[in-house]
C-alpha cells in the first residue's frame, strides 16, 4: 500500500507505521547509505577526509550541530543537503500548526483531536523536502520571530484568558517541529534570543511571556558561525554553546584541483558560453591561484575570509570578456587570453575585505597584485625559474626572448584583436616558440597562445620585461624600453 493513501490514524496504526525522532531518522538513514556506499554529500569538494566524516560522527551522535568556519565555506549547503538523510514523508496530524506526530501529539489542538475521533483522525503527509526551515540571524529578529508570543486578537475572538495555551501564535521553530532547523550567522542573534533557545535545546520546554508551556519539540538544530563574528559583532552565549552537541570547524579547498571542481561546478553559465569559448587548464589553475594569493595577501583581511564565491564569479567574468570580445571581433568561437583577466577586477574587488593599507591603494590595485602574484607563483611549475639574482654572463632560458625586445620596439595586444590578428602577433615573438618546445612539448594546440602570453607576463613579473596598460590593450617592452621613451 502505497503511504500517501493512508488518510486515517486507524489506518496508520493498521499499516505498523512505528514513530521515530528526526535524530533517529538521520542517524538510520546515514548508516543505510554508509552500508551501501551511497554518498549522502554529494557534490562537496575538498571535505571528503575532513568535514564530511566529522558531520556523519555528530548525525550519529544524534547532536545538534554548529559549522563554524570563514564566508563561502559551503555551511549552508552542507545543512541543506541533510534534507536527503529523512524519510520521504512522514504523517501529521491534519490542520496541525506545528507538524504533530499522529501516535505522539504534542500541541493541545492534535491532542484534543485525537482523543475526540480515535481513529478517524485525519493525518496528511510531510515530503522530505518540506522538512527544512531556515533564519539568517539579524539584530532585529524578536522571541516572536522564532519562537511564538500572544495572540490578543485570536485571545478575543475566542473569548480564551492569556493564560490558555490556544492563545499562542506559534513562531518559526515550533512551526518547524520535526524539521531540520538552521540558524545562520548565530553570533548576530541577541543574547537575549539566544538564551530562548536554551530550553528548547535541552528540557524541550517554550516560554512566551513569562507563559511556560511544555512542548517537547523534536528537531535538528543546526546553526552557522563565522569566527570573525567572535570579536566583530557578538559571540555564541556560552550556556548555548554548551547545549550544542557539536562544533565542526570547515574551510577552504586546499588544492587548487579542489577549488576548480568547485567553480566548474558551481558557475552559471549559458550554454552558449561553453560552446563558443574554450578555457585552458593553465587559466582555470590561474584563476583559482588569485582566490588562494587573496588569502594569504597583506592587503587583505584573514579574518574575513576570502569566500570561493570570488573564484567562481571571477570565472563567469572571464568567459563573458573573451564572449563579448569575440563577438564585437565577429569570431564564432574564440580562446581565453591572459589580456581577458581585466575582466575578472570587479568580481575580485566585490569579494575581499581589505585591512588599512589595501584601502590606501585602492581594490583595483590590490587586484590587479593578486593576479600579478598569481603568475608568480605558476610560472615555475611550467618554465623554468627565474632566480632573482644571476651570474653575469651566464645564459638563461629567456636570453633569445629578452634580446628581441631589446632589438625591437617592443609590440601591443589590443584588446579587441580578433583571434587570427592576436595569434598573428604572438607568431611575431618567435623566441616563444622555442621555449614552448623545449618545455612544454606535448601542450594541447588550444593552449598555445595563452601560453606564449603568459611567458611573457610572466617575464614582466620578474623584471625581465616591462608591461604597460593602457585603455585599448598593453604594450610590452624590454625593461628599459619605458625609460628611454619616457613612457
Amino acid at each position: 500500500m502505497n503511504i500517501e493513501n493512508i488518510k486515517t490514524l486507524g489506518e496508520l496504526k493498521k499499516a505498523g507505521y512505528q514513530s521515530k525522532s528526526i535524530k533517529d531518522e538521520l542517524r538510520d538513514n546515514l548508516i543505510e547509505n554508509i552500508k551501501n556506499k551511497v554518498t549522502t554529500f554529494e557534490g562537496i569538494h575538498g571535505y571528503e577526509n575532513t568535514v564530511i566524516p566529522e558531520l556523519e560522527r555528530a548525525i550519529l551522535s544524534r547532536h545538534n550541530i554548529n559549522l563554524l568556519g570563514l564566508r563561502g565555506q559551503a555551511k549552508t549547503r552542507l545543512a541543506r543537503m541533510m534534507v536527503n538523510l529523512l524519510d520521504e514523508y512522514i504523517p501529521f496530524v491534519e490542520g496541525s500548526e506545528i507538524n504533530d506526530d499522529p501516535l505522539q501529539p504534542i500541541s493541545r489542538y492534535a491532542v484534543e483531536l485525537v482523543n475526540e475521533k480515535g481513529d478517524d483522525t485525519p493525518i496528511v503527509w510531510l515530503h522530505r523536502d518540506e522538512r527544512f526551515a531556515e533564519k539568517l540571524a539579524t539584530p532585529d529578529v524578536t522571541v516572536a520571530d522564532i519562537i511564538g508570543d500572544v495572540d490578543p486578537i485570536k485571545a478575543a475572538n475566542l473569548k480564551l484568558s492569556y493564560a490558555d495555551d490556544r492563545v499562542i501564535h506559534y513562531g518559526m521553530i515550533p512551526r518547524a517541529n520535526r524539521c531540520i532547523f538552521v540558524i545562520n550567522e548565530l553570533p548576530d542573534l541577541q543574547a537575549r534570543i539566544q538564551v530562548a533557545l536554551f530550553n528548547i535545546l535541552q528540557e524541550g520546554d517554550i516560554q512566551i511571556r513569562g507563559f511556560k508551556l511544555r512542548l517537547p519539540l523534536d528537531m535538528q538544530f543546526v546553526f552557522t558561525a563565522n569566527p570573525e563574528d567572535y570579536t566583530n559583532r557578538g559571540s555564541i552565549v556560552t550556556p548555548l554553546k554548551d547545549r550544542i552537541g557539536s562544533q565542526i570547524l570547515t574551510h577552504y579547498p586546499e588544492t587548487i584541483d579542489t577549488a576548480r571542481s568547485i567553480t566548474s561546478q558551481e558557475a552559471r553559465l549559458d550554454s552558449r558560453q561553453s560552446e563558443s569559448v574554450y578555457v585552458p587548464d593553465l587559466a582555470k589553475d590561474l584563476l583559482e591561484q588569485i582566490s588562494f594569493e587573496a588569502r594569504e595577501s597583506e592587503y587583505v583581511d584573514v579574518k574575513s575570509g576570502v569566500s570561493a564565491r570570488m573564484s567562481i564569479t571571477a570565472f563567469e567574468n572571464l568567459l563573458s570578456t573573451a564572449e563579448r570580445r569575440a563577438l564585437i571581433a565577429g569570431d564564432d568561437k574564440t580562446t581565453v587570453r591572459l589580456s581577458d583577466f581585466v575582466g575578472v577586477i570587479p568580481a575580485i574587488t566585490g569579494k575581499v575585505e581589505l585591512v588599512y593599507e589595501g584601502e590606501q591603494e585602492g581594490a583595483d590595485f590590490v587586484a590587479n597584485v593578486l593576479m600579478d602574484e598569481a603568475i608568480k607563483t605558476l610560472f615555475p611549475k611550467y618554465f623554468p625559474k627565474i632566480e632573482k639574482l644571476e651570474k653575469q654572463g651566464e645564459e638563461t632560458p629567456y636570453d633569445e626572448l629578452i634580446s628581441w625586445f631589446f632589438n625591437g620596439d617592443g609590440f601591443e595586444l589590443l584588446d579587441d584583436f580578433d583571434d587570427a590578428t592576436y595569434k598573428a602577433k604572438l607568431d611575431e615573438v618567435t623566441p616563444l616558440d622555442a621555449l614552448l618546445a623545449d618545455y612544454q612539448p606535448d601542450i594541447d594546440n588550444r593552449d598555445v597562445y595563452f601560453e606564449k602570453e603568459f611567458i611573457l607576463w610572466g617575464l614582466v613579473q620578474f623584471k625581465k620585461l616591462s608591461k604597460y596598460r593602457y585603455s585599448e590593450g598593453l604594450q610590452i617592452k624590454d625593461p628599459y624600453g619605458s625609460y628611454i621613451s619616457g613612457l
